[in-house]
């Protein structure tokens, strides 16, 4: 409803002549906009909004739903919203069938309704997603460790590591000429992945690293780029193991921070991988007074620095070296070539700016916990799912809506029955403001109804989907994990064989026992009808044939010993 509307729904003011002209300076509206508006003449927005795919409240309903699937934590994709109005219009009773909106349509949809927006969505696990207590808590206790004043920002340090690929490019923007039509270029990929071990500290320092090779053995020609105070370490999988971690420890972080520390405790944060907390490693740790403080799990991409600000750099400047490499004419990236990219990748991507802007971000240093909470959400305050809040129409009841305010369109059964009252009022009037009003009553009303049909098209398409998925898992569900069939390779067809005839076998077999169980029983009851005294010279009949005539034994003479 615009402007001129809504000064000829409220009614001529108290001390206002009974003219288009005196309303319209009184309200500051055009004088032509008023006597249109009154004798039937639709504004250009509403003109807009009969020729639109869906009818502002059919909108209105779609934008409620998008809003709760999004309280829910899973927002509706765009490219997924025209089915949406679809669903909408195909349950409309005409006669033509409903064709889709256009291509689009969704980002007009977006601009004409500012409550929503457009943002890009990262899928993240849902362990990951539900950490706002795991995170209090964290704070809680490192703001204890960080407030004791003989713990100095040098002596606080965080170690992590880093799985890095041996040549895998992505996508970058170059200049080709305009009729190169190549949207590729040639490179070497090699998947295997190498850990460093590294480590940094509160001051922007961070120490040397440990390179754990994937191999069962260490190569003289992987180490002939020369890197003083590097250590080397092997695995068959390539990553840590509680070994390598205490000697990390003792070989690489104690020796280069313990003259930094002169005496005072130091202070390792580390996720909560369980080869960091054995215990030779905490033994150590107490020995040299080092303070393990373990990450709660599933918060390393929200607290930890080295995740948040020093790992994305590095790997970024090692593909720089990798695509620098290439261009020189290597054409496959092997182990041999690691140390000389990783090393000028270190000194690139670990800056002091970097590794300051790690601890910040992390609400470290500076301390500064609201800066991570203010990102995640916060649990529901029961075990009940919060109801999500949103925003409706402001609803109007009949003892506190006099007829000259604007009636906006119920959503609520109570607010329905009050504009159904106003509509029965106006009804016997015979004056032409109550007819003007109770023709914005109906219009309410039928706005309420397609609010309804559009709110219910959208749901019954949710529990559709909801059963469809619920039916298939249920199938899935009760299917039992045997084995049908050894062959390497196996057809769909030659599976559902195996699978019958395996349930054959499975429902013969269970016959069978049912037939064994069955002659159990009728064998034990005719035993039981039979009488102790019976059942007894029965016994003795049947073992009668059995006994064999025992011969006579003969005396024999004994010598006896003195």
């Amino acid at each position: 409803m615009d402007r001129a509307n809504q000064v000829l729904a409220q009614g001529i003011p108290h001390g206002v002549r009974n003219t288009y002209r005196a309303l319209a300076e009184h309200h500051n509206v055009a004088r032509s906009t008023l006597h249109d508006r009154a004798h039937g003449k639709r504004s250009k927005e509403e003109k807009a909004q009969s020729q639109q795919y869906l009818t502002p409240c059919e909108e209105k309903a779609i934008v409620n739903f998008l809003l709760q699937m999004a309280e829910f934590g899973q927002p509706v994709r765009i490219k997924h919203i025209p089915s949406l109005a679809f669903i909408i219009a195909r349950q409309r009773s005409t006669n033509k069938p409903a064709k889709p909106p256009g291509k689009n349509w969704a980002r007009a949809f977006e601009k004409r309704h500012p409550e929503i927006k457009a943002r890009k969505s990262t899928a993240l696990d849902w362990d990951r997603y539900n950490i706002y207590d795991k995170v209090v808590n964290w704070f809680d206790v490192i703001g204890k460790v960080l407030q004791d004043q003989t713990i100095l920002p040098e002596n606080v340090y965080n170690m992590d590591e880093t799985g890095v690929m041996l040549s895998m490019l992505d996508s970058v923007k170059v200049l080709v000429g305009k009729d190169d039509l190549r949207s590729y270029r040639g490179a070497r990929v090699k998947r295997t992945v190498v850990t460093a071990i590294e480590c940094i500290s509160a001051d922007g320092r961070y120490l040397d690293p440990m390179i754990i090779w994937p191999a069962s053995t260490h190569r003289a020609n992987w180490t002939t780029f020369p890197t003083p105070g590097w250590h080397y370490a092997y695995s068959e999988s390539g990553y840590t193991d509680s070994k390598i971690s205490l000697e990390w420890l003792k070989r690489i972080f104690d020796p280069q921070t313990k003259e930094q520390a002169n005496g005072k405790p130091r202070v390792l944060i580390c996720d909560g991988f369980g080869t960091h907390e054995t215990l030779e490693i905490l033994e150590f740790c107490f020995e040299n007074s080092i303070l393990l403080c373990r990450l709660p799990s599933h918060t390393s991409h929200k607290l930890q620095p080295c995740d948040i600000a020093a790992f994305a750099p590095l790997k970024a400047a090692y593909r720089d070296q990798v695509e620098r490499l290439e261009r020189g004419g290597i054409g496959t990236i092997g182990k041999q070539h690691f140390t000389y990219l990783y090393s000028p990748a270190r000194e690139r991507a670990f800056t002091e700016r970097n590794i300051l802007a790690g601890w910040k971000a992390s609400g470290l240093y500076p301390f500064n916990p609201d800066k991570i909470l203010t990102d995640i959400p916060k649990p529901a305050a029961g075990p009940t799912v919060a109801k999500p809040t949103i925003p409706t129409l402001r609803t109007c009841e009949i003892d506190s809506c006099p007829q000259g305010e604007i009636v906006h369109t119920p959503v609520t059964p109570g607010a329905l029955t009050s504009l159904h009252n106003l509509i029965k009022e106006d009804t016997y009037a015979e004056d032409e403001m109550s007819k003007q009003r109770l023709q914005r009553h109906i219009q309410k009303f039928a706005n309420a109804a397609q609010t309804c049909f559009a709110e219910r098209a959208l749901q019954r398409q949710q529990i559709h989907f909801l059963r469809k998925v619920n039916n298939e898992a249920r199938v899935r569900r009760s299917t039992r994990s045997l084995v049908i069939g050894t062959a390497k390779v196996m057809s769909y067809e030659d599976l559902e064989e195996a699978r019958k005839k395996r349930a054959e076998k499975d429902a013969a077999k269970a016959k069978g026992k049912e037939k064994r169980g069955r002659k159990r029983k009728s064998d034990a009851s005719e035993t039981d009808a039979i009488g102790p005294e019976a059942k007894v010279a029965r016994m003795s009949e049947e073992l009668e044939p059995l006994r064999a005539p025992v011969p006579s034994v003969q005396a024999v003479p004994v010598a006896r010993m003195y």
